[in-house]
């Protein structure tokens, strides 16, 4: 669900552009390396970053990744903005960028990101919207195209239904598995932030579901 427009947000998003960008800028796909201080290093992107505090952390823990984070959302991504300009220490290592999934496949070329995140997406619980769902098939093919070889894509839920229809989407696809837990916490993963959705179903009980696999071996080499 979309949430109501704040027009005040319009304006002070500009405060954030020289690392926030409201449209991709032209031919970059292939390039976006090019956008960073290190453009050696590896890019990771995170789908529906939200107001921000997972690749803020993950940024501030990697100094040696270059992090892009897209949302559809103005009013949620100007948070994302903030959390990034407030960081200390200053990060020189994201981008982010205002944009639905749905353009995925245009943003990036074939094999130019190293890691997607999938943090919390919509599950989309209706059977008839399986499709929309950010770990169907159709998205995981896009994914794969988009992943260099040995690429990896790494996906947190609280929802187990949305999870186990992962799982069989993954295999589906025969993408490789390099981990899977029911049970986040209780396995911390050494270099994993959380996010502002899994602080707040932790705190209710929640338990986190995690899932790390690689893109299929016939897939960019």
């Amino acid at each position: 669900m979309r949430l109501r427009r704040k027009p005040w947000i319009d304006e002070a998003i500009k405060a954030y552009g020289d690392f926030l960008f409201l449209a991709p800028p032209e031919g970059i796909a292939g390039r976006w390396r090019s956008l960073f201080p290190h453009p050696e290093n590896p890019l990771h992107v995170e789908i529906g970053t939200g107001k921000g505090q997972f690749i803020a952390r993950m940024a501030a823990m990697h100094p040696d990744v270059n992090y892009i984070g897209i949302e559809r959302e103005a009013g949620v991504l100007y948070y994302a903005g903030k959390k990034v300009a407030e960081s200390d220490p200053h990060l020189d290592n994201v981008r982010l960028l205002l944009i639905d999934a749905e353009e995925l496949s245009a943003l990036f070329a074939p094999g130019e990101v190293d890691c997607f995140y999938l943090n919390f997406s919509d599950p989309w619980p209706k059977k008839r919207h399986y499709k929309r769902r950010l770990t169907y098939r159709g998205y995981l093919a896009q994914y794969a195209k988009l992943l260099k070889k040995d690429g990896e894509l790494r996906f947190k839920t609280d929802n187990t239904g949305l999870f186990a229809f992962s799982i069989d989407e993954f295999a589906a696809m025969r993408w490789r598995f390099l981990s899977v837990t029911f049970d986040l916490h209780a396995h911390p993963v050494e270099g994993d932030a959380q996010t502002e959705y899994e602080e707040k179903f932790s705190r209710k009980g929640n338990r986190i579901c995690r899932l790390a696999a690689m893109i299929p071996e016939t897939e960019n080499g």
